[in-house]
């Protein structure tokens, strides 16, 4: 399972959106699965924001979902300094956790998280 927290959409989250939804698309049979979720103030004005976002680059494998509230569900206790936060987990166990503040979620760390699904996959 892949969850992918979000603050606000960039590029750079695009980026790691569109490319894990091709990575749990091509692993079904291995019953690879994840979502994503923006975390937000405006519930309402994230949904249609979602929306858009899912048609606009086709998202088809992660269903893209709102938290209301900034801070995030309490059980995760998602980092306030994070602006996106990716958690990995496989038989109920955290497999891998990558937290990035504003602006440090790049091309060469979207690799990075990508390269963490191994540890996920049957």
């Amino acid at each position: 399972m892949v969850n992918i927290f979000t603050r606000k959409i960039t590029d750079e989250l695009t980026s790691l959106v569109k490319q894990m939804d091709s990575v749990v698309g091509k692993n079904r049979k291995g019953r690879m699965a994840g979502f994503v979720v923006l975390l937000t103030d405006d519930p309402d004005e994230a949904e249609e924001q979602l929306v858009a976002f899912a048609k606009k680059h086709k998202i088809k494998n992660l269903p893209l979902t709102v938290f209301d509230g900034l801070a995030g569900p309490p059980a995760y206790k998602i980092a306030k300094d994070a602006e996106v936060t990716v958690l990995m987990w496989k038989r109920a166990r955290v497999q891998a956790n990558h937290a990035y503040q504003a602006g440090k979620l790049n091309a060469k760390e979207v690799k990075l998280v990508l390269g963490s699904t191994k540890k996920i996959l049957p």
